[in-house]
Order: C-alpha cells, then sequence, then structure tokens
C-alpha cells in the first residue's frame, strides 16, 4: 500500500512538471509573432522575394555542386523540395576569373567535373534576424553521404570571417548516424576546427519517414534548441566578448543538403540512395512583441 502511494505521488509529480513546462511554452508562444515565414502553397522556384540561391562549390569540402535547377530545388505539393542527385555537372569556376571570388575553396583547382548536384537556398540579401523563434518542419534525406542542415550564418562574415562572424546550426544530420540530429553554434573561441564547438546531439525517430519540427528560441542572453517543442540543449551568453557570443547581430538562415564534405563523408558517400531530398513543410520566424 505504501508503496502504491509512493508510485502514485511520484507520477503526479511527472505530470504536474510536465504541465508546467507545457503552459510556460503557451505562455512564450503568446508573447511571439509571426513576422516572416514561407508555408510553401505554390508551385515551382522558390519564391524569389524570400530566397537567394548559393552556386557552386561553397565550403567544406563537400562534393555537391550548388544548382539554381528545378531537379535540385523546387516547391511541389505544398512543400520546398531540395533534392540531391547523382550525375554530372561541369566546375564553371574551374580555372576561370571567377575563382578569384572562392580562392580560399583550395579544393576547387582539382575539380573540373562535379559528381554530384543539390541546392543550397539562403536569405541572405534578403531578409535577416536578430533573436527570436526560427522554426522549420522538415523531412530529412535517407544514406550514408547525406548532410542536411538548417542553419544561419552571422551578416559580418564578409568583413570578419568565419568563425568570427558566428554560425548557428539549428539542425544538422549525418547519414551515417542514422538516428541522431545535432544543435551546434560555432564562434571564434568556440569551433569544430579547434574542436571547441558547444553541440549535442539528440535521439530522432524515423526523421526520414516523418516531418519533425527542428526550431530556436535566441535570445540576447541564450539560445535554446528545440526538437518538436523540446528544448534539447540551452547555451548561455556569458556576457565575455563578441568570441564567445557574436549572436547580437542580424543573422540570415540558410537550407542545404550537402553531399560529403569534413564531417558528411567520414564513412564514405553510399552512390545507390541518389536521388535523396529534403522536404520543408514550413518555415516560420516569430519574434517577441
Amino acid at each position: 500500500m505504501q508503496i502504491n502511494r509512493i508510485f502514485i505521488y511520484f507520477i503526479s509529480l511527472l505530470l504536474l512538471f510536465s504541465c508546467s513546462k507545457d503552459k510556460k511554452a503557451a505562455v512564450l508562444l503568446k508573447n511571439y509573432e509571426l513576422v516572416w515565414a514561407d508555408e510553401f502553397d505554390y508551385k515551382g522556384k522558390p519564391d524569389s522575394t524570400k530566397w537567394n540561391y548559393e552556386l557552386g562549390f561553397i565550403r567544406n569540402n563537400e562534393k555537391q555542386y550548388y544548382t539554381d535547377s528545378l531537379k535540385n530545388a523546387r516547391v511541389e505539393n505544398g512543400h520546398l523540395i531540395i533534392e540531391a542527385h547523382k550525375e554530372k555537372i561541369l566546375n564553371i569556376d574551374f580555372n576561370s576569373e571567377d575563382f578569384n571570388d572562392k580562392s580560399w575553396l583550395h579544393y576547387i583547382p582539382k575539380i573540373d567535373t562535379a559528381q554530384y548536384t543539390s541546392a543550397s537556398l539562403t536569405t541572405k540579401g534578403l531578409v535577416e534576424w536578430v533573436y527570436g523563434k526560427i522554426e522549420v518542419k522538415a523531412k530529412l534525406p535517407r544514406g550514408v553521404g547525406q548532410w542536411p542542415a538548417i542553419w544561419m550564418l552571422g551578416e559580418n562574415k564578409k568583413e570578419v570571417g568565419w568563425p568570427k562572424c558566428g554560425e548557428i546550426d539549428i539542425m544538422e544530420h549525418v547519414g551515417f548516424n542514422k538516428d541522431t540530429i545535432f544543435g551546434s553554434i560555432h564562434s571564434e573561441a568556440y569551433n569544430h576546427i579547434d574542436r571547441t564547438q558547444k553541440t549535442q546531439g539528440i535521439f530522432i525517430d524515423k526523421p526520414y519517414d516523418k516531418f519533425h519540427v527542428y526550431a530556436i528560441e535566441w535570445t540576447s542572453e541564450k539560445i535554446d534548441f528545440l526538437l518538436d517543442g523540446r528544448v534539447y540543449l540551452q547555451i548561455l551568453n556569458e556576457h565575455k566578448t563578441s568570441d564567445e557570443w557574436p549572436f547580437d547581430q542580424n543573422f540570415c538562415l540558410k537550407l542545404n543538403n550537402a553531399i560529403g564534405g569534413m564531417w558528411g563523408a567520414q564513412k564514405g558517400i553510399d552512390d545507390t540512395v541518389f536521388p535523396q531530398q529534403m522536404a520543408i513543410d514550413y518555415v516560420r520566424v516569430y519574434q517577441l512583441k
């Protein structure tokens, strides 16, 4: 009898704690207002008033060549589709004058023809935000070598470079770690080059078969990382310098599916899985009233 009472008391505490968290989340949501969104309720090319394309080889020794082709980025059936293909495409930067603009990508001169295509969309040049709740509902691509990401980059990257500009990875997934997604931040003090990045992985159920909501709640004091409404990582502002916290400036949003690269290719690339797509149901940005 005593054991049953203790058990009931314990369950009651758990329910109370859960309800309390839900109430806090509901109150916080009431304090937000929607300031920008794409519900993808149209067809064809992504809305050019909301999205720009990144083109060519961009970063991280990745193997895909980013294009603006409908094959790689399109809106259909209420979803943004970012689709990677195993196909050859000429690298227009190979031995061209344009290479001067990407001279930091040292692997470009070695590649005259890419073996994969994909897409990377960004709000840079159109809209950027400082603080808020950024929420993306997405279904992920499947297979070793896939590296989909939902992430943000500081507006001063051109002036100060990476990682000093700051990076917020709302969601990263690598196909060889099939049941896990990661949230991370990178800065001058905390970054993956020095292996000091602040990061956390979390188990995710069937990310290839169903949609999940990936989000951050970002203020001047902290960044919370959420999976389906639950916080799994919190990064606090230490109030030191911008080397630790470069997150008091505008950031653009990026959506991409990379192939291979420094992280994505650590266990190779499975060429039998292509094509693979990241499907995005919506992107919503809220800010406090």
